[in-house]
Order: C-alpha cells, then sequence, then structure tokens
C-alpha cells in the first residue's frame, strides 16, 4: 500500500501520489470532448461489446424493483446509459467522476438521451466517495480503476458503499494472452494509439500515458488480489479479446 509522499506510476514514470492525481485531471480534461470517439478509434469498437458483457453481467432488474448503480470513473455516461436501457423502472445510476470536464458531456448526453430523470453526474473521488455506507446494490468502474492513486483506498471505498449481496465489477485493460497478437497489440498501442490521439484531439502525449498506464496495471490475478483485500468474496475474473481486457467481479456478503 502505498503512503502519502510515496512515489507511485504516471504511465512509464516515477511520480508522487498527489502529482499523479494532477496529471490524471489535465489528461481528461485535455480528451473530454472526444473521449469515446478515440475509445471507438483504438479498439475498433470492440469497447461496445465489452461495456455490453459488463452489464449483462451486472444484470440489473428489468421490473420495477429499486436498483441503485454506482458508476466511478464513468463520466461520459457510458455504462449508466447501457445499464438504465437494459433495466426496469426501479433503476437509477449515479455516476461519480473527479472530472468536470468528463461530467459535463455525460450530462448533455443523458439529456439528449432522455435520461437524465434516471441518471445523476457527481464530482468526487473513488478514493473518498461522499455516499453513506451501503447504499447501492451495485458498483461498476470501466477503464479507470488503473488511473486512481490509491486503488486499495479505491476497493475498500466500493466495498463500504455497497449494500451487502451488492456487487463489484471492474473492466480494465488486462495483458494479452495470445501469442503474436502480444506483439501486434504493442505496436499498435505505442505507435498508432498516440499519433491517434494527436490528429483527433491534438494530443498525443495524453493517449502515450493512457497506454503505458495499461502496461504497468496488474495482471488479473495480482489484482484480484487486491480485490480480496478490499474485503470482497467470490471474487474471479475472465478475460476477453485474447486478454485484451479483462472484467473482474466481486461479492459484499
Amino acid at each position: 500500500m502505498n503512503r502519502p509522499g510515496e512515489s507511485t506510476h504516471f504511465g512509464f514514470r516515477d511520480v508522487t501520489l498527489g502529482e499523479k492525481q494532477g496529471l490524471v485531471n489535465d489528461v481528461f480534461h485535455s480528451v473530454a470532448s472526444r473521449y469515446d470517439l478515440m475509445n471507438d478509434l483504438m479498439s475498433g469498437g470492440l469497447h461496445r461489446t465489452w461495456k455490453t458483457i459488463m452489464v449483462n453481467t451486472l444484470n440489473p432488474p428489468r421490473n420495477e424493483r429499486a436498483f441503485a448503480l454506482l458508476d466511478v470513473a464513468g463520466g461520459t455516461g457510458d455504462i449508466a446509459f447501457r445499464a438504465a436501457q437494459a433495466s426496469g423502472t426501479g433503476f437509477r445510476a449515479t455516476v461519480c467522476d473527479i472530472n468536470g470536464d468528463m461530467l459535463g458531456v455525460g450530462r448533455e448526453r443523458a439529456a439528449k438521451r432522455r435520461l437524465d430523470d434516471r441518471v445523476s453526474f457527481v464530482e468526487g473521488n473513488a478514493e473518498a466517495l461522499a455516499f453513506p455506507d451501503r447504499s447501492f446494490d451495485g458498483y461498476t468502474i470501466a477503464f479507470g480503476i488503473r488511473n486512481v492513486p490509491r486503488i486499495d483506498l479505491a476497493l475498500k471505498e466500493a466495498y463500504r458503499v455497497l449494500k451487502p449481496s451488492g456487487r463489484f465489477l471492474c473492466l480494465e485493460f488486462s495483458a494479452v494472452d495470445v501469442p503474436g497478437l502480444d506483439r501486434l497489440y504493442d505496436l499498435f498501442s505505442f505507435r498508432v494509439i498516440p499519433e491517434l490521439g494527436r490528429v483527433v484531439t491534438g494530443d498525443a502525449e495524453s493517449y502515450r500515458y493512457l497506454v503505458e498506464s495499461i502496461r504497468k496495471f496488474p495482471k488479473p490475478a495480482a489484482f484480484a488480489d487486491m480485490v480480496r483485500a478490499g474485503g470482497f468474496s467470490r471474487v474471479n475474473w475472465q478475460t476477453l479479446s485474447g486478454g485484451i481486457v479483462a472484467l473482474h467481479s466481486g461479492w459484499r456478503l
């Protein structure tokens, strides 16, 4: 576990914990308006399939039964919208993100989809959530936890705000496990993605960081141990698309 003043990683750079949060904020301020377009370009549209699998795994009720979802680091609303459209009238989602620009994009998208009565947006920090204990039936975080400076604190907060029998789901980039694909993936990641970032958003450096941060994230088994240390039970994961991403699951029992 990191302590204040200790170093962590910002991509391949060693920085202090405090510096990482500011640098991550700068990245997402820079790319917010084109974030979803870049996701399509970087993944060839596969991120949509991965997110659909995540929501299907969450399996929110399709009737009037109440279900409260907290989607963390999901500022543009992608997971919350998918979950709302897959659920019944008792579903409500709260999107919590530390970046106001990303939340602004999400609010606009919610209004256009006429989902602003079912999906709300709150600025907040995954390491110190401003919600009461046992408030939510589900907690999701997609491609966001690797950007949290103190992942152990975020996992403990996820456990705290979930109700008993609540489910934690984390979709995150992982380690490619198909021979040959790993080399192609590295070539695409380090050569193509930063150039796409430069052309589409005018910011190659932010996307170079995002690629580097993927490589520094723990392998699935190591991250599963972190989820267990956060208090969760029945922890498991499944890899998708040859290990490009992994969907992690845990329960508060």
